[in-house]
């Protein structure tokens, strides 16, 4: 009987993996329990959501107080927040950018992501030259986790590849994939002071 349960428990787990798809990130949280010992408050899988163009992310934990304080309850999906993390707050997320054919590029209206930024943008900094270009009031850290992508500046490009790391300081910048595969990115962002 015990084997037979064993056996089902095993079959369930490996049917739950094989159905998780490849854009699905798995995310464990850990915390306290009442006796101070640490447990697995949360182990799932986070689907990546659809954007425009393509785009696909996912935001994986989410707070709104400085200093942060210990959740013990899943609130990411609950707290809206946009491009920008929120006051006194960070966003911990994924990001993936397919390739951007010419076509489209030149199709996108003028200032699109700066517009969806809103007025919380930083006042400094010069207008944005590209669609995909803003800037938001944070510290962001990056890394490239597959693929390759173009970082776009005020007066240069990067080029990043899998394993690079990018220390964005409320500064213009686009994500632009022009090569032929998609580009995974994680990123932390951290509401900051105006630059």
């Amino acid at each position: 009987m015990m084997f037979r349960k064993i056996r089902w428990l095993f079959a369930a787990a490996l049917l739950g993996c094989s159905t998780a798809q490849a854009s699905d990130i798995r995310r464990v949280v850990v915390g306290l329990d009442a006796d101070n010992k640490s447990v697995v408050m949360f182990d799932n899988r986070m689907p990546l959501q659809a954007g425009p163009y393509g785009l696909q992310s996912t935001n994986l934990w989410v707070t709104n107080s400085y200093p942060i304080g210990f959740s013990f309850k899943d609130d990411t999906a609950s707290i809206p927040v946009g491009v920008s993390p929120l006051d006194n707050g960070t966003k911990f997320r994924v990001v993936e950018f397919p390739p951007l054919d010419a076509a489209t590029e030149a199709r996108m209206e003028p200032g699109l992501l700066m517009k969806a930024v809103g007025p919380v943008a930083p006042a400094k900094g010069r207008p944005v030259t590209h669609p995909l270009m803003h800037r938001t009031r944070s510290v962001d850290y990056a890394v490239v986790l597959s693929g390759e992508i173009d970082m776009m500046l005020d007066d240069a490009t990067v080029h990043l590849k899998p394993g690079d790391t990018i220390v964005q300081q409320a500064t213009n910048h686009a994500w632009v994939n022009h090569g032929t595969e998609t580009c995974r990115i994680l990123f932390v962002l951290m509401d900051s002071k105006q630059p």
